[in-house]
């Protein structure tokens, strides 16, 4: 995509849009908005961490801390959304599926109180292949990151 057809999006992406983009629902919908997107390029998730969270009732009792897999699949759901928004309504609704997780380092917990953002990056795209680099912040701090490859599918 050429710069002159990249479009920014500085409207907000609220949680019942996310719902008509991708197939999610509770307890595994783990984005809450998506601002700052940039057709095809990037975008940048919010998931406000709440004690309410149905896995820290196992992870960790007395210690919660959000799991390493729902912190890279909130980047993926992040990056779903911008694929959504990036194809077009034809895309919505469809299925997004892991191909591949590379560099994934957790540098810090998160925890209950903490408000993420998910910065996603697009590396690359062939046909219904996407790639992305992903970081989840707290408070400017790296907490995860990971690069990532999934593909696109008619659910």
């Amino acid at each position: 995509m050429d710069s002159a057809n990249i479009k920014n999006d500085t409207a907000l992406i609220d949680i019942r849009r996310i719902m008509e983009m991708i197939p999610h629902r509770y307890p595994f919908l783990l984005i809450d908005k998506v601002t700052d997107v940039v057709s095809g390029q990037s975008a940048i998730g919010i998931k406000n961490v709440t004690i309410n969270e149905p896995f820290f009732k196992g992870h960790f009792p007395g210690h919660p801390v959000m799991p390493g897999v729902l912190i890279i699949e909130a980047m993926a759901q992040t990056s779903a959304v911008l694929v959504v928004h990036s194809m077009g309504e034809d895309a919505e609704g469809k299925l997004v599926y892991f191909m591949s997780i590379d560099h994934a380092r957790f540098r810090k917990p998160i925890v209950p109180g903490d408000t993420i953002h998910i910065h996603v990056t697009k590396d690359r795209s062939r046909g219904n292949v996407w790639k992305f680099k992903g970081e989840a912040r707290v408070n400017d701090t790296v907490m995860a990151e990971a690069t990532y490859a999934a593909m696109i599918v008619d659910s």
